[in-house]
């Protein structure tokens, strides 16, 4: 039996740190973008792989937020789910239901749980605070 063994790169600690560095989901573009700022040379082609690969080994949180994927350094928690503000990204593990209630809700369908995740989405207080205040100068305005 071959055993596959993942070498280490600078460019791959480099965007691992990058991904440490955030407290947000951030996407593979925005990712690139920061290392380049920082000055490293890396293709966005390899950042995209580099991130997938973190995911696909449970290393990585993904997420789709309009149309985007997003990515996330999981902490070594094991099993988490998240509120993520769709304003600006804010994101907090939060603690998932129960596994009754995961089975009663598949059962109630006809299903079976082999795996799950919960991603909560809507606005933080921050952001919810700036889109009333701009519903409110918008209304003065009119």
């Amino acid at each position: 039996m071959v055993e596959h063994i993942e070498r280490q790169t600078k460019q791959k600690d480099a965007i691992r740190a990058a991904l440490a560095d955030c407290e947000e989901f951030i996407s593979a573009q925005d990712l690139h973008r920061r290392l380049e700022d920082e000055g490293s040379k890396i293709g966005l082609a390899t950042v995209y792989r580099q991130l997938n690969a973190l995911a696909d080994a449970g290393a990585a949180d993904t997420i789709r937020l309009d149309g985007q994927q997003l990515f996330r350094l999981c902490g070594d928690d094991g099993h988490h789910h998240h509120l993520v503000c769709k304003r600006c990204g804010k994101t907090v593990e939060i603690d998932p239901p129960s596994e009754a209630w995961l089975r009663k809700v598949a059962d109630g369908h006809g299903f079976t749980v082999e795996s799950h995740t919960l991603e909560v989405f809507g606005l933080c207080p921050d952001c919810q605070k700036e889109q009333k205040a701009q519903k409110a100068q918008k209304a003065v305005s009119e």
